[in-house]
C-alpha cells in the first residue's frame, strides 16, 4: 500500500521566532525515507524518493510523453505492443533500444505477463497495469505504480483534452521535467486548435466508434467517458453513442445497425487494419450502414483515440484528414 502523504505544518507569525530556534533539530528528526515526490494517481498517492531512475513500460500510452520529457532512457524494460506507426524515427529507435520483455496479448489486447517477470528488473516505477500487476501487488516490493487515468476508472465526467494534458504534466512532476512538459502541452494545444480551424462550420456528420473482436466476439463502443468523444466533437462530428457516460461498452449489431453512422471509426490494438474492417462489415446487417456503403470507415490504433495520451492529437489530425477526403 502507498504510504500517507506527510502532513504540511503551518506555523502563525507568533511562534515564527521559536520555530527557527527548533530548525537544526528538526532537521536532524526528519524521516529519511519521506517522499520527495509526491503525485495523486488513479485514486491513491503515489511517493517516490526521488525522479525514477528504473521503470518498466507495460503499455504503450506514455511512450510518446516520455520522449518528449527527454526521458525515455531510463525505461529498463518494457512489455506489451509498440506498433511502430505511433512514433517518430527519433522515439521508435529509443523504444527499440529497450529490452521487450513480452508482447502476449489476450484477443481483447490485454497484455499476459507475471508479477514476478517485472519484479526481477528491480524497478522503482512501473508504467500501466495488468489483471495481476496492481499497486497492491507490488506493495511488498516498494515498486510504485502509475496507470492511465482513463483505464483504471478515476477520471471524473466527460473526458476532454483537459485529462491528456493533465497527465503531461504528473509524468512532468514525477520525472522532474515541469518545464518541458508545460512546453509540450504548450505545443499539443497550438496543434488542437490548428485543427479545429481547418473543420468546416457545415460539418455534420454521425460517427461511431468501434472496437470489434477480429475473428467474431464482442463488439465495443466508446461514450463520453472516451478520449474518442472530445477527439469526434473536435473534428466537428456527432457521436452516435454520445448519450453514454460509460467509457466503454459492448454493444450489438442491431444497435450499431439502428443508430447507423455516417462515420465509424474501428479501432485495434494491434495487427491488419483489414483485419478489423472485415470484423465489422461481417456483422449481421451491417451492408446496410451508411459508413459501409459509403466507405467511410476509419481503422485507428488504439491509442490515437484512447486514452488521453499526445497520440490522440495525431488521432485527431489524421480523422480530419480522412474527413477532408471523404467529404
Amino acid at each position: 500500500m502507498s504510504k500517507p502523504p506527510r502532513a504540511t505544518v503551518r506555523r502563525t507569525a507568533s511562534t515564527a521566532a521559536a520555530a527557527l530556534l527548533l530548525v537544526p533539530l528538526a532537521a536532524c528528526g526528519e524521516d529519511d525515507d519521506a517522499a520527495a515526490i509526491s503525485v495523486e494517481n488513479c485514486g491513491g498517492t503515489v511517493e517516490l524518493d526521488g525522479a525514477p531512475e528504473r521503470v518498466v513500460m507495460l503499455k504503450s500510452a506514455a511512450a510518446v510523453t516520455l520522449h518528449e520529457l527527454g526521458v525515455l532512457d531510463r525505461v529498463v524494460a518494457r512489455a506489451g505492443v509498440y506498433p511502430a506507426e505511433y512514433y517518430d524515427a527519433d522515439t521508435l529507435a529509443a523504444i527499440d533500444e529497450v529490452p521487450l520483455l513480452t508482447d502476449r496479448t489476450d484477443t481483447s489486447g490485454h497484455l499476459q505477463i507475471s508479477r514476478e517477470e517485472v519484479v526481477a528488473e528491480t524497478p522503482d516505477l512501473v508504467l500501466g497495469q495488468t489483471e495481476t500487476i496492481t499497486r497492491d501487488t507490488l506493495a511488498s516490493n516498494d515498486i510504485a505504480l502509475i496507470e492511465e487515468p482513463a483505464f483504471c476508472g478515476s477520471l471524473d465526467g466527460d473526458a476532454t483534452f483537459d485529462d491528456l494534458y493533465d497527465q503531461v504534466r504528473l509524468y512532468g512532476e514525477v520525472f522532474e521535467r515541469t518545464d518541458e512538459a508545460d512546453a509540450y502541452v504548450a505545443e499539443l494545444e497550438e496543434r488542437v486548435a490548428a485543427v479545429e480551424a481547418r473543420v468546416p462550420t457545415d460539418e455534420d456528420r454521425t460517427v461511431a466508434v468501434l472496437y470489434p473482436t477480429v475473428g467474431g466476439g464482442v463488439t465495443y463502443a466508446y461514450g463520453r467517458g472516451s478520449m474518442s468523444a472530445p477527439l469526434v466533437e473536435a473534428a466537428g462530428l456527432e457521436n452516435v453513442f454520445g448519450d453514454v457516460g460509460d467509457r466503454v461498452f459492448e454493444v450489438s449489431a442491431e444497435e450499431i445497425v439502428a443508430r447507423d453512422p455516417d462515420v465509424v471509426i474501428l479501432l485495434r490494438s494491434d495487427g491488419d487494419p483489414a483485419e478489423v474492417t472485415e470484423a465489422l462489415t461481417s456483422l449481421p446487417g451491417a451492408d446496410a450502414l451508411r459508413a459501409v456503403e459509403s466507405g467511410a470507415i476509419l481503422p485507428l490504433l488504439l491509442n490515437y483515440a484512447e486514452p488521453p495520451t499526445p497520440l490522440a492529437v495525431d488521432g485527431l489530425e489524421q480523422l480530419v484528414d480522412f474527413l477532408e477526403q471523404t467529404r
